[in-house]
């Protein structure tokens, strides 16, 4: 089970190659790893799979892993920050 320090926090950093980083607050990143999920071409991961929808294996990355790669050779990456005020 993924450590519950994760849903505290507010922000998350999401890597992409090629483009900048990017800090987004928990539902943000979920709607850009689903966006992400809808296009992939998959078959998808095993770990995947057991989920029907999209919204739930969005989830289930955000919330259990930090990076899924998207094509051969290219991943997303995401993990959780702290940004100080």
């Amino acid at each position: 089970m993924a450590d519950a320090t994760m849903y505290s926090e507010e922000m998350f950093v999401l890597l992409i190659p090629g483009n900048e980083e990017v800090f987004l607050e928990p539902d943000e990143l979920l709607a850009k790893l689903k966006a992400m999920l809808e296009k992939y071409p998959g078959p998808f991961p095993r770990d995947l799979q057991k989920f029907d929808l999209v919204e739930q294996q969005a989830l289930h990355l955000r919330d259990t892993a930090c990076e899924f790669e998207v094509t051969p050779g290219v991943s997303w990456q995401w993990y959780a920050v702290r940004l100080e005020k």
